[in-house]
C-alpha cells in the first residue's frame, strides 16, 4: 500500500480520521540507532506502524519493529506523542490520516537486522553523526531529534 505524506502543505488532502500508531527509537549497546528504508517512498524513517485491535502500544511497536526489521526489542520509556494536524498522510487505497503517533525508546535483545521486502527495502544501524545526511522526512527528523536530546522531557506535540 503506498503513501504520501504532507508536512504544513497547503495541497494536501483533508484528513477523514486518525489510526493510532507507534514508532521505536532503537538504540544498540553502542548508541547507535535503528532505521528502516521504506520501499514506497525510499525514505529512512524509525521502525514501526499502525497499533491493532487488541494490543498495546508497547505490544504494536515490538511487533512493528520485528515485522519491518528482524530485530527483537523490550520497550523502555516514552519519547513522545505526535498529533500534528499540519502532518496528513495520505494512502493510495483511499483514507487520509492526521498523524497520531506514539514515540517509544526501545532495546534490542535479539535478531539480526534485515530488510522485509514489503514495507522497508534496507535496514540498518546509524551513528547519530551519519543521520545529517540521511534523506528523512521532516517529521521523522523532528522525531529522532527530540528522542536523541537527552535534555528533554517526552515531547507531546
Amino acid at each position: 500500500m503506498g503513501r504520501v505524506d504532507y508536512f504544513d502543505d497547503d495541497d494536501a488532502p483533508a484528513a477523514s480520521g486518525r489510526v493510532p500508531g507507534a514508532v521505536a527509537v532503537v538504540r544498540d549497546g553502542a548508541g547507535r540507532l535503528l532505521l528502516t528504508r521504506r520501499v514506497d517512498n525510499g525514505l529512512w524513517v524509525l521502525p514501526g506502524g499502525k497499533l491493532e485491535l487488541g494490543e498495546t502500544i508497547a505490544e504494536a511497536v515490538m511487533r512493528e519493529v520485528f515485522e519491518e526489521t528482524g530485530v527483537e526489542v523490550v520497550v523502555t520509556g516514552l519519547g513522545g506523542i505526535y498529533t500534528d494536524p499540519g502532518h496528513v498522510i495520505a494512502y493510495d487505497d483511499g483514507p487520509v490520516l492526521q498523524e497520531f503517533v506514539v514515540c517509544l525508546y526501545a532495546r534490542p535483545v535479539a535478531g539480526v537486522a534485515r530488510a522485509d521486502g514489503k514495507e522497508t527495502s534496507e535496514v540498518r544501524w546509524f551513528e547519530p553523526g551519519e543521520l545529517a545526511g540521511l534523506d528523512l522526512h521532516p517529521v521523522m527528523r523532528k522525531r529522532i531529534a527530540d528522542a536523541l536530546d537527552a535534555s528533554s522531557t517526552p515531547t507531546i506535540a
